[in-house]
């Protein structure tokens, strides 16, 4: 399996990940390793589950309250 030496690394970021892996009761190349697979590993997520966190959102918005010019002027503001 290949090593890999970190340079540099912050110590607010070291930190993170020291206490990060004491709390998961890892150690810190455990810990570290479990940070980049989460990161780098795309999950795949059943349609069911999509379809329930859709669901779920649609649910917290107050029937009536939201236009589709709202819909629109809200998805304009985050182009440019």
């Amino acid at each position: 399996m290949p090593a890999l030496t970190i340079k540099n690394m912050p110590n607010e970021l070291y930190q993170k990940l020291k206490d990060s892996a004491q709390a998961h009761h890892r150690s810190l190349n455990s810990e570290l390793i479990y940070c980049l697979e989460t990161v780098l590993t795309p999950r795949k997520v059943p349609v069911a589950e999509r379809l329930q966190r859709a669901r779920s959102l649609r649910q917290q918005v107050p029937a009536g309250n939201v236009t589709p010019t709202d819909i629109e002027d809200a998805i304009d503001q985050g182009r440019p």
